[in-house]
């Protein structure tokens, strides 16, 4: 496993940058030349996840670049927004994402499913944003938090993060 940089320099550990692996055999995308070839670097090979090894050479996997938001120059990673509302005990579910922000670029938003019985107001909307920011920090913290009752998945129950971004592109549910 290599982690790269956008200059394909090397990562030092602990900072996240793009993940290529050597593959066991030949790799490629269907009917794909071009997005093949660009997906190799020598021997190695990358999907477009993003990650960081740790001191003891451990893989840490934060998100994929495609899911990446850029907020003011800075990178998020949607799945550590997620991870944060699931940890609250309130939250059964949930979706981060950018949505466009004239001074940022992007900023984020986040969709919640409450677990049910679990009373939806602003005060549990101020909660859980407080809850971001403790545990998150203000800049990678949603800006704007939603309640929905469902998150669009794919059969395998693989979140669609890319039809959520594509929905609120001028910052609004389409």
């Amino acid at each position: 496993v290599r982690v790269l940089d956008g200059d394909l320099v090397a990562m030092p550990a602990g900072q996240v940058g793009t993940l290529y692996v050597k593959p066991a055999g030949a790799f490629e995308y269907f009917n794909d030349p071009e997005k093949t070839a660009a997906s190799h670097q020598g021997e190695f090979v990358t999907v477009g996840d993003m990650g960081y090894l740790d001191e003891e050479g451990y893989l840490f996997v934060t998100g994929r670049s495609a899911e990446l938001i850029l907020s003011g120059g800075s990178n998020i990673y949607p799945a550590e927004i997620d991870a944060a509302l699931l940890a609250n005990p309130a939250v059964l579910d949930a979706a981060a994402f950018g949505v466009p922000d004239r001074e940022r670029g992007e900023v984020v938003h986040a969709l919640v499913i409450p677990v049910p019985g679990v009373a939806v107001d602003d005060s549990l909307r101020q909660a859980l944003l407080a809850h971001c920011r403790e545990r998150l920090g203000t800049l990678r913290s949603p800006r704007t938090l939603e309640f929905v009752a469902t998150l669009p998945r794919n059969d395998a129950g693989k979140l669609l993060r890319t039809r959520l971004r594509e929905q609120y592109r001028d910052g609004q549910p389409s």
